[in-house]
């Protein structure tokens, strides 16, 4: 057996790795169908909610047609538990203005209407980013197969969270960079609603020399914080501010639950270390990104490698990421698995590729069970092979 059967991993071919799609695609189905049957009252066996994290974003949108203050925490709490008082705790809402037009529509149905509302146009956006690249990577067509099976894609439906949105938004965006860049842009400054995960966009955009994704992209997110204060009134930016403090501080007190987080920061908390040498090293891993990065898009042009890599890169950047957040990875996933079919994978391409792709399904459980934080080690190897697959790509190109 020896080391090449992690370090090239020639057993999982094209044939077995689609009957493990369909296993997973089939288990995370009837994880899910599980999940809703055993429910009562739309509260699962472990006391949680359907969609445990929506129930904040559908609370913003009644607070909002009520003409409340979603950034007072009392008010957000009082207005939540109303609805549902749950004994494992309270679902804060620390979104950016720009979010709020998203959620207002939401107060317009009942709880599990407007779930399965979001749900649906979330992943519709997502799926539809997932197709683009599947198809540039001439994967068939079967794009909702890897969907299905991606561990990362049942955490965001059980959670009801805006990782759907964001991801897609940002893929899409990424994808069409080359031949729809204001359209591009336009997608970026709508997923400014969650702003940590555009940190290394601008870096590479300017670095590219993409001066309308730039404009159109700054001009929406400007239109878009612009509309927020006029529907909703001046006065949310500052709350918003406000309320970012107390959720940095909260973070940083481990209120979200560091083994829940994939940030080298959050898994050197976890392990014991004090938070300033947590936000030191994970300062460190981040300019370590963006300089890699720097380097890759230094004098050339936006391409498909650069964007995977891009991607690849955004969780490892910010301290504040979640599991659920993870959908991302498929962008870079996708890309390194067509380019491996195309010219041949590279020593330790298929491990990267395989570990990113299951390690949301255990990386909680590990953190949780055993304090054993193994996401951003995964984070790093999917990143690293993309980057040298990417550097490699553009030296021949040229």
């Amino acid at each position: 057996m020896g080391a090449d059967f992690v370090r090239r991993m020639d057993w999982l071919g094209g044939a077995r790795a689609r009957g493990y799609l369909r296993l997973l695609a089939m288990l995370n189905l009837v994880m899910l169908a599980a999940l809703v049957a055993t429910s009562h009252g739309g509260v699962d066996r472990n006391g949680f909610l359907l969609g445990s994290d929506f129930i904040s974003f559908w609370t913003v949108g009644h607070m909002l047609g009520a003409g409340g203050d979603p950034y007072d925490g009392a008010a957000h709490i009082a207005a939540q538990r109303a609805f549902f008082a749950s004994d494992t705790g309270y679902t804060a809402f620390f979104y950016p203005p720009s979010f709020l037009p998203f959620c207002r529509p939401l107060g317009l149905l009942d709880y599990f209407p407007a779930l399965g509302a979001w749900l649906v146009a979330t992943g519709t956006v997502y799926l539809c980013a997932v197709r683009a690249w599947w198809r540039q990577a001439g994967m068939g067509a079967r794009p909702w197969l890897a969907f299905l099976a991606f561990p990362a894609v049942p955490i965001v439906v059980t959670h009801g969270q805006t990782a759907f949105l964001v991801a897609g938004l940002l893929g899409l965006g990424a994808w069409l960079v080359p031949s729809r860049p204001v359209v591009a842009g336009v997608l970026f400054g709508l997923a400014t609603i969650k702003p940590q995960f555009g940190l290394l966009l601008p870096l590479v955009l300017l670095l590219t020399r993409e001066w309308k994704v730039i404009a159109a992209a700054t001009l929406t997110a400007l239109a878009l914080a612009a509309f927020a204060a006029l529907a909703f009134g001046p006065q949310v930016w500052p709350d918003w501010l406000a309320a970012s403090a107390r959720a940095q501080e909260a973070m940083a007190a481990g209120a979200v639950g560091y083994a829940k987080m994939t940030s080298p920061f959050a898994a050197l908390r976890l392990v014991g270390a004090s938070t300033g040498v947590a936000y030191a090293v994970q300062g460190a891993v981040s300019l370590a990104v963006a300089g890699l990065l720097a380097q890759a898009a230094w004098a050339r042009r936006w391409s498909t490698g650069l964007a995977a890599t891009t991607l690849a890169g955004a969780p490892l950047v910010t301290p504040f990421v979640l599991d659920y957040d993870m959908v991302v990875l498929a962008f870079p996933l996708l890309w390194l698995t067509g380019e491996g079919l195309r010219d041949g994978f590279r020593p330790w391409d298929k491990l990267a590729i395989l570990l990113a792709f299951a390690a949301p399904a255990f990386a909680r459980p590990l953190a949780m069970n055993i304090g054993l934080p193994v996401m951003p080690l995964v984070l790093a190897g999917l990143f690293a092979a993309s980057w040298r697959r990417s550097a490699v790509a553009v030296q021949e190109a040229e």
